[in-house]
């Protein structure tokens, strides 16, 4: 795609952001759903109690490998074991195992600077394959083999840890400490498949767990909620579809071009059509911060954990167009508040 012709941002800075932490890399990793959704807690943090707080990625990511090799013994192999998941996935991890600060656990060998997770994630599913053609069920021993490969590759979890020289556990830490909680955050999603104003499930591989939380709506209210609430100093946690031509590590910017479909064209049916016949895939999570409005287009400031946002000017962030967020962002995490009105349309 020619850039040359648009009017595209070209700084950060020229946009209105709630408070982040500086945007840290995933590594070679499948984890952006934890990334991208940790940081979003950090900013809520910072929203609701003005405490700056670095999270461990690490340790939701732990506890969700665990949660997934429990369901695969469950369903006898026939669920999903992704290296991928959805932004609620960190939600459910927090509500039953807490969370802890990046310098508790972090997940990274002494001198390690990147993560990566090729051997863990291949010894896990090699693993499990053997679980699967033996026939052998046994969640205890295949939950202890799973822990014993986290341990080795990531390190094991500690279970309390002192913060300001007080000794906390996970859960204290999430209740006492970053005071969130989990009850508080609902998720989002803008798909014909399911009948509007009623929850669904989203239907991809990375929903591993099959979540039918996700509060369905058109796309006018989807993309009104994150102007409106971006706009109110609110961040939000979203996912959905990065290897779009008009997608430019380079450029720092993301666009619909225009072969693709005219800005006029864009509604519920072109999104349907495009999840349907897979041109619109789960590829990512994101952490969408900030937003720049001029008299022709409004902008999103998205921070990125992938190792693509480190190709352009803007280390770590890209500039999402309005029309590339309303055909292409599948879903997102927000906290009730933000979007008390629409809450009381669901059925």
């Amino acid at each position: 795609m020619d850039y040359s012709n648009y009017d595209v941002p070209k700084s950060k800075d020229e946009f209105t952001t709630a408070w982040c932490n500086d945007p840290i890399s995933q590594g070679s990793t499948g984890t952006c759903w934890c990334f991208s959704t940790s940081s979003y807690f950090e900013s809520e943090v910072f929203r609701l109690s003005q405490k700056q707080v670095k999270l461990s990625e690490l340790y939701t990511v732990y506890w969700e490998y665990i949660e997934k090799a429990k369901y695969f013994i469950q369903t006898r192999g026939s669920s999903e074991f992704p290296e991928g998941s959805e932004t609620n996935a960190v939600t459910r991890m927090m509500k039953k195992y807490g969370a802890m600060p990046w310098d508790a656990y972090n997940g990274l060998e002494e001198g390690q600077v990147f993560h990566d997770h090729s051997k863990l994630f291949d010894e896990m599913t090699a693993y499990l394959a053997t679980v699967k053609r033996d026939n052998n069920w046994n969640e205890e021993v295949t939950i202890g083999t799973i822990k014993s490969i986290l341990n080795h590759h990531i390190g094991t979890p500690p279970t309390s840890f002192k913060v300001e020289g007080k000794e906390m556990t996970p859960l204290q830490y999430l209740s006492d400490e970053l005071k969130l909680d989990m009850d508080n955050y609902v998720n989002f999603m803008s798909l014909l498949e399911a009948p509007f104003y009623t929850k669904a499930e989203y239907d991809v591989p990375d929903n591993w767990w099959n979540s039918a939380d996700y509060n369905n709506v058109p796309l006018s209210d989807f993309i009104e909620i994150l102007k409106t609430s971006v706009k109110q100093g609110y961040s939000i946690a979203i996912g959905g579809d990065v290897s779009e031509t008009g997608y430019s590590a380079s450029n720092d910017v993301a666009m619909i071009p225009t072969y693709d479909i005219p800005s006029e064209y864009i509604n519920d049916e072109a999104r349907q059509m495009r999840f349907t016949n897979g041109s619109t895939t789960d590829d990512h999570a994101i952490h969408l911060i900030g937003y720049k409005e001029t008299k022709d287009d409004f902008w999103f400031l998205i921070k990125d954990s992938g190792s693509g946002a480190r190709n352009g000017k803007n280390e770590g962030y890209y500039f999402y167009h309005e029309d590339f967020v309303k055909l292409k962002t599948m879903n997102f995490t927000i906290h009730k508040d933000a979007v008390k009105t629409i809450l009381g349309k669901i059925n």
